[in-house]
């Protein structure tokens, strides 16, 4: 298969909450050559957290699923999610499980940073976002005060993707795109923050080096994978980054994406600073920017409702007035971490279609009133105001989600055909770094961003509304 290929092999790697994905890609045309899929395992318990030396074993379970056109790739790149904290030891072992982003334990630690560094306005300002849970700042400040063991003994701190890409290199580093994610990289300077890392007790020698955009993070050392030693590495990135490289996306196009989280992005020229803490200023992987916010409840809890009304996820039915806030997980954006769901409206008359609608409804509308500040709010110039949205994620591909979309919005929606996009835009960055080209030029030249088009509706003002009464007055019971 590898001898038919037109250019080199390249592997992008998507390491995420629930599993690893492994794409073997020709870097001329991008045909997927051989893929692969390892589950992670979660802990329970109060927080959510994962061994990171799982998803070093799921990376070569992946791999080996690919086969031998694995040992032939010339260049490699991981996207792994974003914000986690992953503390090592002196030897390079985890201290402990990583903090995952979606551990909102956090919370009281995120309000004491906002209020010690001169309040949301200056952290905007400063580092590009307000730091609420999910950020690692939040979280490093969390395992001080509740496990100082842990963090006396923690030699090295690193994101997902870094602690991935230290081991199949050996070199301690990140990019400027996930780095961005941490609350301790300023955005405003493009580096570590001195001011902030002291004011929460770590040490910078602690953290890897940020490779500019196009650097080599080095080279693959790790001689048990299924990879050729010497192959070279891509600094790697944050999943949303990654993704925005597969789609080779443009300033201002939007993309609403329906995973496990939902969220909700463009690139950007300008460097975005919301001091409402809604959207987060990220850096992108190549230089630009990439605002974005997320919210925590997405396909998980909409799927969590549809298994309690004994409901496939597609039997939904529109009208009725019954609204839900499916916020089972606290929620982010808003920010509002103790919140458990709200439902209101319910009737004698309420069928259960209608009752799952209202959840796609409270997720949909959760994203695109986010997505309105994203691009009203942010990214000014940058904005398409009648640029199509594209649908990207598993929920993508669910006809429930799409129609609501549409609905929701009443902007027309792509669903590009290319999937695994977080691994196909580690893919492209490592066929950028071995082309010396710009990896979302190599994305587009692979046509990742085309597919179904479905025109724009008619916004449901009456729904939008609804949910925004609801979202109002429930505010005491979302706020316990």
């Amino acid at each position: 298969m590898a001898a038919q290929a037109a250019g080199p092999l390249v592997v992008g790697v998507d390491s995420s909450t629930q599993s690893t994905k492994a794409l073997v890609v020709d870097a001329v045309t991008g045909e997927v050559l051989a893929r692969g899929q390892a589950p992670h395992t979660i802990g329970g318990g109060a927080g959510k957290e994962s061994d990171p030396r799982h998803w070093w074993q799921a990376l070569g379970e992946a791999l080996d699923q690919c086969g031998d056109v694995a040992r032939q790739a010339s260049a490699v790149s991981v996207g792994g999610q974003q914000h986690g904290l992953v503390t090592l030891d002196a030897a390079g072992e985890p201290v402990r499980p990583a903090l995952l982003w979606n551990d909102v334990r956090s919370a009281p630690q995120s309000e004491r940073l906002i209020a010690e560094r001169g309040g949301a306005k200056a952290w905007a300002d400063r580092v590009g976002l307000v730091p609420g849970p999910a950020f690692t700042v939040a979280k490093w400040a969390w395992l001080r005060e509740h496990e100082p063991a842990a963090a006396a003994a923690t030699a090295a701190v690193r994101l997902p993707h870094d602690y991935l890409t230290e081991r199949l290199t050996g070199e301690a580093v990140t990019d400027r795109g996930d780095a961005s994610g941490t609350g301790w990289w300023a955005s405003s300077t493009g580096a570590y923050d001195a001011e902030i890392l002291a004011h929460v007790g770590l040490d910078p020698a602690l953290l890897p080096r940020v490779a500019l955009p196009g650097e080599a993070a080095g080279t693959v050392h790790a001689g048990h994978l299924p990879l050729p030693k010497g192959a070279l590495v891509a600094a790697g990135t944050g999943d949303n980054m990654a993704a925005a490289l597969g789609l080779g996306l443009r300033p201002g196009l939007p993309v609403l994406s329906l995973g496990t989280s939902g969220t909700v992005y463009a690139v950007s020229t300008h460097r975005p600073a919301d001091p409402s803490g809604t959207v987060a200023g990220f850096a992108d992987a190549r230089g630009d920017w990439l605002p974005l916010a997320c919210t925590l409840n997405c396909t998980l809890a909409v799927d969590r409702v549809a298994a309690l009304l004994g409901r496939d996820r597609e039997a939904v039915e529109e009208g009725g007035g019954v609204v839900m806030l499916p916020y089972l997980d606290g929620e982010r954006t808003p920010n509002l971490p103790g919140a458990s769901g709200l439902v209101h409206g319910l009737r004698h008359d309420t069928t259960a279609g209608q009752l799952l609608q209202a959840a796609y409804d409270g997720a949909v509308f959760t994203l695109l009133a986010a997505l309105d500040r994203v691009l009203d709010r942010v990214l000014d110039a940058d904005a398409a105001p009648d640029a199509p949205l594209l649908l990207i994620g598993g929920g993508a591909r669910g006809r429930a989600w799409r129609e609501t979309v549409r609905r929701l919005s009443g902007r027309p929606v792509v669903v590009p055909e290319a999937q695994e996009l977080v691994a196909l835009g580690a893919a492209a960055q490592a066929a950028g770094l071995l082309l010396e080209e710009d990896p979302a030029t190599v994305a587009r030249s692979w046509g990742t961003a085309r597919g179904a088009e479905y025109e724009a509706r008619p916004r449901d003002d009456a729904a939008w509304e609804r949910l925004t009464a609801t979202l109002a007055d429930g505010a005491p019971l979302l706020r316990p």
